[in-house]
Order: structure tokens, then C-alpha cells, then sequence
């Protein structure tokens, strides 16, 4: 049996991934009362990861007494800072097999049907499209017989809409699938990557006080009086704040460094940087330091040597990339606000969607995707080392990215900045259409 200790909590080790070679790695038991016959049994626990997804408990009792059983997994991972909705349109055959990752806390919803799957009823898993339909089948046909003799005309209707979910499953006609997850930790698999997916759209949203609540996040109280800060805007530009969080890669203790930098010929912005001591992970973040800009902002760059590479580059959490020699697209918020320079982002790029793709390792991978996304990966390599000639886009609705001229205060002859005005959709997107700034109390 061992034992959970806080060397182990803070080294980051308690979830491990399943290793035959590690000794270590053993389950956790304790004595606990059986629910069958109310004598004492076991119950064994282990804290494991899976590649790509995130960390799981998984449980098992048993009673010697009576021979009852029971399993279960339960997430263990970290709570995302946004919660987020996956709108896809199912289409074709096709469609059915895209993987989808659900939590329980995630709700799923089919507006043509008017069918919705609530939030915690079921628990989460790793399937495809068509199985998340069996799954609804399966549980509306549980107890169908007796609704058949109790209540026929319920039972009914429900063969009716079972008929439909069969439909849809048969690809006989198209439907939209919508996933909105408070959490943050669903996802649905997009099978044209790198390239961007026409058929789905994914956005970002902050949660509400109940669905924090939900989620076991304590939610401040209403009545609780706003700290004011002890410090005035000058004395926060000169000095380095420091927070306490946890590491997002191994949830160790970790702390959050956050400045106030003014950037030449630009703007002010917020850099917050995590330095983990426990496992070395490291990450960085920019968030911008001023209001949302009259207008868009799209920034072309045409890379013609090598040495562009080191160009400075802030990219705000509602800039998108496009690199349209490659056909490829990255929308806002897939890779976070960055201070790095042109290589870093191209990096960020590769990890994302190479190294650090969920459904390019194990059973779930196919040859045919896995060399697209290396041949993907290869021609990243060839822009970072000057043998390609593309265009790197930056498109910001909000204005609040920023590329380096190096050139300046002269025009830089391969770079392009220019100013556009929003779209309804854009404006919907960063929060402006429902924002009043006047008459207001």
C-alpha cells in the first residue's frame, strides 16, 4: 500500500503515467463500508494519467463478505481559466467518426431535435460522434418496457425520438452538435488539421457565478468589500508582482510573476510569466494593457530571409495566424497572449499542432494524419530556418498585437499594417455589441 505524501504533491509525482517498469506506481487502499451488506471492505485507488487528455482517479471496491464490486474513474484535472462551446455541423458519414472528448460537466445539445444531455447525468468519456449517440439510445431504451405499461403514450414518443437520434446516426440527414463545457476540458477532434475546419467553430467564455459554484470553485461573496490595491499605477510600472498558483503542467505550488511593460512605438502590456521549480515547466503570457482599439488591426509580413526570425512579435489572446502558402489557419485564443519573437510563435505553432496533438499518439491515431502533420511540422522547420518564402498574417479585431519593424521610424518594405472595421460577428466576439458606454447608471 502507499501512501500520499507531500513530497510527493509538491514534486508533481502523484499522478503518474502507467508504467510496468515503475515499482513505485502502486495503489492506494483504504478499508471503507460496503453499501450491499454494510460490513467493512477495500477500496483501492490509483492516480494515473492519460497521454494527451489529463490526469484520472481510478477506484475499485470489493467486499469479501458479499462479493459485491464497483468501479469508477473520475477526472483529477485542472479546471481551465474560460469556459468553452464546440459548434459543429455533422454533415456526412463521415463526421460520425470524429473523437470527441466529454466531461461530466459538460453539456451536449442537438437544437434541430431540441435534445439536450445535462450537465453531470452522465460521466465523461473519450468516444466518437456516433458513439455519444449510442450512448443517448441506449439510455432512453433502459426502461422503456416498463413505460410501455405504465405510461404507452410516453413510451411512444420516445421511440419516436429514438428513431430520429437513429437517423441522424445513419447520416441520413445533417445536425448541428453543440458541447459547452464551464471547465474547459472537453474537445472535439478536428480531422483536417493543421488546416482549419470549416464545419466547426469553437469559443471561449467566462464563466458564471453558478457555474463556478458547479464546479467547486469558491465564488466570491457579494457583499464581500473590493480590496483597493495598496499601490498606484506609477509604483506598479516599476515593480514585479508576484502571486501564488499552481504549475499547469504537474499542479505543483508554482508562482506568477506579472510586470507592467511599455513597448516602443506601441502600447503598454501586461507580461505574466510561471516558473515552475518542481518539474521546470515555464510559461509566459501577455495580456494587453489598454482598451480595445477603434479598429482591427491585420499585420502581413512577407518573410524573405532568415534573420526575420528575430523580429519581436506580441500577439494578444484575440489575434488569429494565417500563413496562406501553408492553407493554414489559428484562431484567437488557441495559443494565448505571447511577448516572443517570430521563431518562438512558429515554434508554439508546431507544438501545438505536432508534439502536442491529442489525437496523433496511441489507438486513436492513423498513418494518413500523422504524416500530414509531420510534413506540416517539416515545412514549419524550413520558414524558421529562411528556405520558404510565405506570408506571416496577424489579423487582431481588437488592435492589440504588434510586429516589430525593424526599420523604424521608417516603413518597412515587407511589412504591411493595416486598419479595417469590424464585422457584427467580430464585435460579438470580443463583448462590444452588449458593451453601453453611455447614458448608462
Amino acid at each position: 500500500m502507499s501512501l500520499i505524501t507531500e513530497g510527493n504533491v509538491r514534486g508533481g509525482s502523484v499522478f503518474k503515467e502507467i508504467s510496468a517498469d515503475d515499482e513505485d506506481n502502486q495503489t492506494t487502499e483504504i478499508e471503507s463500508l460496503c453499501m450491499n451488506c454494510y460490513q467493512n471492505g477495500l477500496t483501492r485507488f490509483l492516480l494515473t494519467k492519460i497521454p494527451f487528455f489529463k490526469e484520472i482517479i481510478v477506484s475499485s471496491f470489493s467486499c469479501p463478505n458479499c462479493s459485491w464490486s464497483n468501479t469508477e474513474i473520475q477526472s483529477a484535472g485542472r479546471i481551465q481559466d474560460q469556459g468553452i462551446i464546440y459548434t459543429l455541423k455533422v454533415k456526412s458519414k463521415q463526421d460520425m467518426n470524429r473523437e470527441i472528448v466529454k466531461v461530466d460537466s459538460a453539456t451536449t445539445r442537438i437544437p434541430e431535435l431540441d435534445f439536450e444531455i445535462p450537465p453531470y447525468t452522465q460521466k465523461g468519456s473519450l468516444s466518437t460522434i456516433e458513439g455519444l449517440l449510442d450512448r443517448a439510445v441506449a439510455g432512453l431504451k433502459q426502461d422503456q418496457p416498463l413505460r410501455k405499461v405504465s405510461v404507452p403514450e410516453v413510451a411512444e414518443k420516445i421511440d419516436g425520438f429514438i428513431d430520429e437520434l437513429n437517423k441522424l446516426k445513419d447520416g441520413e440527414r445533417e445536425f448541428t452538435l453543440i458541447i459547452d463545457d464551464p471547465s474547459g476540458n472537453s474537445f472535439v477532434e478536428n480531422p483536417f488539421a493543421p488546416q482549419k475546419d470549416e464545419s466547426l467553430s469553437i469559443s471561449h467564455y467566462k464563466r458564471t457565478p453558478q457555474q463556478d459554484a458547479q464546479l467547486g470553485i469558491k465564488a466570491e461573496e457579494e457583499d464581500e468589500e473590493e480590496e483597493k490595491p495598496s499601490n498606484d499605477i506609477d509604483s506598479m510600472r516599476n515593480e514585479v508582482l508576484t502571486f501564488n498558483t499552481n504549475c499547469p503542467e504537474c499542479n505543483a505550488p508554482a508562482s506568477t510573476n506579472m510586470k507592467l511593460v511599455q513597448i516602443p512605438h506601441f502600447k503598454e502590456v501586461i507580461i505574466m510569466a510561471t516558473n515552475c521549480d518542481d518539474c521546470g515547466h515555464r510559461t509566459n503570457e501577455v495580456k494587453s494593457g489598454g482598451a480595445t482599439e477603434e479598429l482591427g488591426t491585420r499585420i502581413t509580413l512577407h518573410i524573405t530571409d532568415v534573420s526575420d526570425m528575430s523580429r519581436d512579435l506580441l500577439k494578444s489572446e484575440t489575434c488569429s495566424i494565417l500563413i496562406p502558402e501553408l492553407e493554414f489557419e489559428l484562431g484567437m485564443a488557441a495559443v494565448g497572449g505571447k511577448f516572443t519573437t517570430l521563431e518562438g510563435l512558429l515554434k508554439d505553432i508546431k507544438d501545438l499542432i505536432v508534439s502536442k496533438n491529442p489525437f496523433t499518439c496511441g489507438d486513436s491515431s492513423t498513418s494518413d494524419r500523422t504524416e500530414k502533420l509531420k510534413l506540416f511540422g517539416q515545412k514549419i522547420d524550413q520558414i524558421m530556418a529562411g528556405e520558404m518564402d510565405v506570408h506571416i498574417v496577424l489579423d487582431d479585431p481588437a488592435g492589440n498585437s504588434y510586429l516589430q519593424n525593424v526599420y523604424a521610424p521608417d516603413p518597412d518594405p515587407e511589412m504591411t499594417t493595416e486598419k479595417y472595421t469590424r464585422t457584427f460577428e467580430q464585435n460579438e466576439d470580443l463583448g462590444l455589441n452588449d458593451m453601453k458606454t453611455e447614458d448608462y447608471q
